[in-house]
């Protein structure tokens, strides 16, 4: 398992390591969801957006780990969990996060408001 962690970007320009694990068997990755789903606190990193195209890959086991970025104090990470990742899932992994979509989109905390998460919860819930 540490093997695997050695394959985690060491910073917000590792593409090298970021293709690497485009080839990382399934079972792999997704043990790396939790590591690799903090590169989404801030897209503007150079990596960030090809990170979550990886997340993509695999969807049902990442969304546990959003669920719980969305149950969190970090108001943008949850904006960018959502723009770069929620939106792009299926309709039918959309509804494994209803529950939280439609908290974020109808009773906000007043960070939520303050970032617009709940304006891209409306979008996605409207999908």
């Amino acid at each position: 398992m540490s093997d695997l962690f050695n394959l985690l970007p060491r910073d917000k320009n590792d593409f090298e390591r970021v293709n690497d694990l485009k080839d990382l068997d399934k079972q792999d990755l997704i043990k790396l969801i939790p590591e690799l789903l903090e590169w989404l606190q801030d897209i503007n990193w150079p990596i960030a957006r090809e990170i979550s195209k990886l997340l993509l890959t695999v969807p049902e086991e990442t969304i546990p780990f959003v669920i719980i970025v969305l149950a969190g104090e970090d108001d943008v990470w949850k904006e960018w969990c959502l723009r770069y990742f929620v939106k792009k899932l299926p309709a039918q992994l959309i509804k494994n996060l209803k529950e939280e979509l439609e908290r974020i989109a109808y009773r906000p905390t007043k960070g939520e408001e303050l970032e617009e998460v709940h304006v891209t919860a409306q979008e996605i819930l409207i999908m």
